[in-house]
C-alpha cells in the first residue's frame, strides 16, 4: 500500500516563499512518476509540476515556471516543490501524486494521492 503524505503548507504574505515535502512510503520510491497538483478555491485539481523518474527531467505549469521548481531525492522517498514570489493566486491545496505507469500532467492518470497541504498568501 502506497501512502503520500505532504507537508509544509502554511499562511504567508505575498512575495514569500515556501517549500512543500511529500513523503512516499513503500519501496518503489524511485520506480514512480511524481506530480504535484493543486486545487484553487472553486477551482478543479490543476497541474502544477512533474518530476521523472530519474529526477534529471522537470516539467512546470506555465502559470509558475518562473516561481515553481520540483525535485526528488530517491534516496529519502521525498519530493518536494519550492514556491517562490508567492501570490494570491497560489491559494490552494496542494497535492504531490504518484504512479507506475505514464510520465503526465493529468490528474486521471495519477492513482495514489495524498491528502494535500493548504497553501495561503494574503496581500
Amino acid at each position: 500500500q502506497v501512502r503520500l503524505v505532504e507537508f509544509g503548507g502554511g499562511s504567508v504574505q505575498a512575495g514569500a516563499s515556501l517549500r512543500l515535502s511529500c513523503i512516499v512510503s513503500g519501496d518503489k520510491f524511485s520506480s514512480y512518476y511524481l506530480a504535484w497538483f493543486r486545487q484553487r478555491p472553486g477551482k478543479g485539481r490543476e497541474f502544477v509540476a512533474r518530476i521523472s523518474r530519474g529526477g534529471v527531467a522537470t516539467s512546470t505549469a506555465d502559470a509558475v515556471k518562473d516561481r515553481f521548481s520540483a525535485f526528488r531525492d530517491n534516496a529519502k522517498n521525498e519530493v518536494h516543490l519550492d514556491l517562490n514570489s508567492l501570490k494570491p493566486e497560489d491559494t490552494a491545496v496542494y497535492y504531490c501524486a504518484a504512479n507506475l505507469r505514464v510520465d503526465s500532467d493529468s490528474v486521471l492518470d495519477y492513482d495514489y494521492w495524498g491528502q494535500g497541504t493548504q497553501v495561503i498568501v494574503s496581500t
